[in-house]
This record gives C-alpha cells, structure tokens and sequence, in this order.
C-alpha cells in the first residue's frame, strides 16, 4: 500500500504538472499588464471562459524552458510528500492539489517576481477549508485550529515584514503566507517555525550567492515565492514524517 500510494502520487503529480508550463507563460507578465492570450507560436492559449488553464498545449507552443521541468519536478514533490507522509492520510490529498499550484506560483515569481492574485487568493481560502474537511476523516495527523492560527500567524508576520520594507517584500508573499501557514500550522508550531526559518535562510543563500557572484548588491530584490515555497516543503517533510506512529 506504502510504495502504491507513492507511485499514485508521483503519476498524478506528472499528469498536472503537464499543465504548469501553459499556465506558468500565459501568467508570467508584469504587473497591469494583461495574461497572455497566445504562445510563441502565435497559437491561442485559452477558448472563451477557460481562465488562465489552457491544457499542456501543442508540441510547437514552445514556451520558454524545458517543457519536461515541471512536470518531473511536481511528480518529485508529490512523490515525497506522500513518502513522509506514510499512507494515505487525508492531509495528503491536500497536499497533492496544492502541489502544483505551488510549483506553478514558483514558476511565475522566478521569471517576473509576480505571485498572481488569481492562485493565491483561492489558495489562501481553499487550504484552510480542505483542512478542515481532512480533520473530519479518520487517521489525520493534525489539527485544524493549529492551521487556522498559524495561517493568521504567518500572513501577519510577513505583513509586518511587508509594511517594514516594501520593496523586498511584496503583498503577493504576504498572501501566500497565508496557505503556507496554513498548510504548515497543520502540524505544529515546531513546524511552522521550522519552514517559516528554512525560506528565509535559503532566500538568504541565494542573495549572498549573487552577491558574492557581483551579480547583485544589498539593496538588490529577489523573487521570495520560490523560497517561500521551498522552505514550507520542507517544513511539510518535517511535520509529515514525525507525525508518523
């Protein structure tokens, strides 16, 4: 059951993570600026009511990147989560839906430093919500009331973050601080600190890496998301595997 549960992971993470690189162009403009409508190619991205999901898309809508990338990487991290989670725990299924939204966010902020309304605002009500179904079902490893809290404990902090020095951190962090501690105050406030701290310090990596590199200098921004996101998988590995019997 164990290696079956992984396997399913790793499957459904490389079938919607054919979906990342489409969704990943068509979001990745600037600020003010509309969603592409059309690929490289010239083709038509999206039909009429279909958002910012437009399917896996033709072989020559060569997008920018290897259109291997992110469907091998959500397959990776699905595959991990469910291997630390241990079975098929109802936390996993909402780990599983919000694996690739994580990758696809990842994506956006590294290419144009932007993490859109339109992932994090549902993601910022869907994890809480799915939570809170999860702890509804038998053989849950967390608590609801611990994901609520550290939801509010995280955003609040990356706000003050945000309201301290603005040009290092955006509100588009601050709102995906609010799943991310959701998803991270499932298991604890050991956790959450744990995956909160593992961003910033591989933010922190990063910078001095290009600062030592002359590539940047202190004052320079850095797309945080992808960070965030990191540490908060890690944080996730974490808590899944020491809730473990």
């Amino acid at each position: 059951m164990y290696v079956t549960v992984i396997a399913l992971a790793a499957l459904w993470g490389a079938a919607v993570g054919l979906l990342v690189p489409r969704a990943a162009y068509r979001l990745s403009v600037p600020f003010e600026e509309p969603w592409r409508d059309r690929c490289p190619a010239g083709h038509v991205l999206v039909g009429p009511g279909r958002g910012w999901l437009g399917g896996p898309g033709r072989q020559d809508c060569a997008a920018p990147g290897s259109p291997y990338a992110a469907p091998l990487l959500t397959a990776l991290v699905c595959a991990v989560l469910a291997a630390a989670t241990g079975g098929p725990r109802p936390e996993l299924a909402v780990w599983l839906l919000g694996a690739p939204f994580a990758v696809l966010l990842g994506s956006v902020d590294a290419r144009v430093r932007r993490l859109p309304d339109a992932l994090t605002l549902p993601l910022g009500a869907a994890v809480p919500l799915l939570l809170g179904v999860a702890e509804l079902l038998p053989y849950d490893a967390g608590s609801w009331l611990h994901a609520l809290l550290g939801a509010l404990a995280l955003g609040g902090a990356y706000l003050v973050l945000h309201l301290i020095n603005p040009g290092q951190l955006g509100l588009g962090d601050v709102k995906l601080a609010l799943p991310l501690g959701a998803a991270l105050g499932w298991y604890g406030w050991g956790v959450l600190f744990a995956g909160a701290f593992a961003g910033f310090l591989l933010g922190a990596v990063y910078g001095v890496g290009l600062i030592l590199l002359r590539r940047a200098d202190r004052s320079s921004a850095i797309p945080f998301g992808p960070f965030m996101l990191a540490g908060g998988l890690l944080g996730l590995l974490l808590g899944a595997f020491t809730a473990l019997p």
